[in-house]
């Protein structure tokens, strides 16, 4: 029956995609302008909303952002039939991967799949399981080494994803923690650390958009002020250690105590954990020594492409850094150190570990499939003009709204991201817009607002569904894709929440070290009023 279903639902979504394409080819020599009739207004922000929308909706991600690309293709060739398909395919697709940024990410990607899948079969992660073992001995300790593990590696988000995934998922199994509450781990101190971290690629990134000023100086200033990554992570804490679960991932952290870890029938990495038994002989060095080196290759990486080694000092080398190609560059000879490793250690032979490779790549299919499809989603929105009507939207309501200004743009920045999925985006749109909006006006009101916009950015890109982090997540939780975003969505609303009523009151006070524990106590009270509104969870 199910079957039929969902035989009839298919039928349908076919049936009428072929109406709105059919007619419109008649008109399709009509269509020849360079700029869509809808351009830079609300219809912009339609595509993501759809693919999100339907995401949600039918929990199943492909088809849904298939559909989101498809409406924005529709809108940009006026419904003609031969502009859609070329928009799609030529400027869609093949022009996203097509990139050499995007390139270099999948790449990335691909290596560290394949170092994953290495350290499975040398034993490594099941290694360090056993000595994490004896020394982690609850679920309050596994969660909090998630965490701690997540903070130290601040770098760039997608490593940071990727690596805790692979080293605290055995440990998390162990403890009964769900997949869906370690990939809300692991994406809540991705983005958000790497947000008020100075030495990471995101950093580089906020600096390079703040004309007429020290970028770097901008962003150490804001630090304070970026309250919705510094009230995540004292709400990740303050959860963990008041016991405190809400929402449907309470539905999963329930079960994974009965042993469920999964509560869905969806195993999209399910063919991953049949690697994890590895080489009985492994140690924890095994682990370890990899994920050092690659540490180490990834940092070199991406100062050796900002000119550190030319003569550029170590700042100015990370601000200018090119992430994508300084994180392949790292990978790849974290890859290469990790074969002579287990070579020379005898736990892998050169044979077995090149089989890695497909099967690395296997791995992260779903990953790279996911990122596609939002890439060209977003390339679909940037076609429309988002990016043109929300700085249009910001400068209007500018006016004699300074005071209510960071809360305002928080908001802003939290609903672009979360409808492009980028957060770097959002910082190239808002923050000049700020800066001319403050110049040589009110300092620290500038300061508030780059926060601000730096924070709603992160925000969005935290909730978003079509987020390159939020997809990097579940692939290092190998939690399927829909469930983690469905179940940290809660957490981070609550967390937006209270930063948004915090900026409501910097706007006014300006002065961070009132500002900031105002917003802590703000959160913790709310963490109590839920306590108290929800069944604990008992170990």
């Amino acid at each position: 029956m199910k079957c039929k279903c969902k035989q009839m639902l298919s039928a349908i979504v076919a049936a009428v995609i072929m109406v709105i394409l059919c007619p419109s080819a008649i008109y399709a020599a009509e269509e020849t302008a360079q700029q869509p009739a809808l351009y830079a207004t609300f219809w912009a922000l339609l595509p993501p909303i759809v693919a999100i929308v339907l995401a949600l909706i039918t929990k199943e991600v492909y088809s849904s952002l298939f559909i989101g690309i498809l409406v924005g293709a529709l809108l940009y060739s006026g419904f003609g039939f031969e502009g859609t398909v070329q928009h799609i395919f030529s400027d869609g697709f093949i022009s996203v991967l097509s990139d050499s940024y995007n390139v270099g990410i999948l790449v990335f990607l691909v290596i560290l799949g394949c170092m994953v899948c290495l350290m499975n079969r040398a034993g490594g992660s099941a290694a360090f399981g056993r000595w994490a073992g004896k020394h982690i001995k609850t679920r309050i300790g596994a969660e909090l080494a998630t965490i701690l593990l997540g903070i130290m590696i601040f770098i760039d988000d997608y490593f940071n994803c990727l690596t805790v995934g692979s080293v605290m998922r055995p440990i998390t199994d162990k403890h009964n923690v769900s997949r869906a509450k370690l990939a809300y781990l692991i994406d809540a101190t991705a983005a958000p650390i790497c947000i008020i971290a100075p030495i990471s690629s995101w950093a580089a990134a906020v600096s390079g958009f703040v004309p007429g000023e020290d970028g770097m100086s901008v962003f150490i200033r804001a630090i304070p002020y970026n309250y919705y990554a510094l009230l995540t992570i004292v709400m990740m804490v303050g959860m963990i250690l008041m016991k405190t679960e809400y929402g449907t991932m309470g539905v999963h952290e329930s079960n994974a105590l009965k042993g469920d870890l999964f509560t869905t029938k969806a195993r999209p990495y399910e063919s991953a954990e049949e690697e994890n038994e590895g080489n009985p002989k492994g140690k924890v060095m095994d682990l370890l020594i990899p994920v050092i080196s690659l540490v180490i290759c990834c940092v070199i990486g991406m100062i050796y492409t900002g000119g550190f080694f030319s003569g550029t000092d170590f700042i100015t080398a990370f601000s200018q850094s090119d992430a994508s190609v300084g994180l392949v560059l790292g990978s790849f000879f974290g890859l290469i150190i990790t074969v002579i490793f287990y070579m020379i250690r005898r736990v892998l032979s050169f044979k077995n570990c090149m089989s890695c490779i497909p099967d690395g790549f296997k791995a992260m299919v779903p990953a790279i499939l996911i990122l596609t499809f939002a890439w060209t989603l977003k390339a679909m929105t940037e076609s429309l003009g988002a990016a043109e009507f929300v700085a249009h939207v910001v400068q209007s309501s500018a006016g004699n709204l300074m005071n209510l200004l960071p809360a305002i743009i928080f908001l802003v920045a939290c609903l672009l991201a979360f409808a492009t999925g980028t957060s770097w985006g959002t910082f190239g749109i808002l923050i000049p817009i700020v800066v001319d909006v403050f110049a040589g006006t009110n300092e620290s009101l500038m300061i508030i607002s780059i926060s601000a916009c730096m924070a709603g950015a992160v925000c969005g890109d935290h909730c978003s569904p079509i987020s390159d982090t939020t997809i990097m997540a579940s692939a290092g939780a190998q939690c399927d894709h829909v469930n983690h975003v469905t179940t940290q969505l809660p957490y981070a609303i609550v967390a937006a929440a209270v930063s948004f009523v915090t900026y409501l009151i910097a706007g006014f006070v300006q002065k961070a070290v009132i500002c900031l524990p105002i917003g802590i106590i703000l959160m913790l009270l709310v963490l109590y009023v839920i306590k108290k509104g929800f069944s604990d969870l008992t170990e």
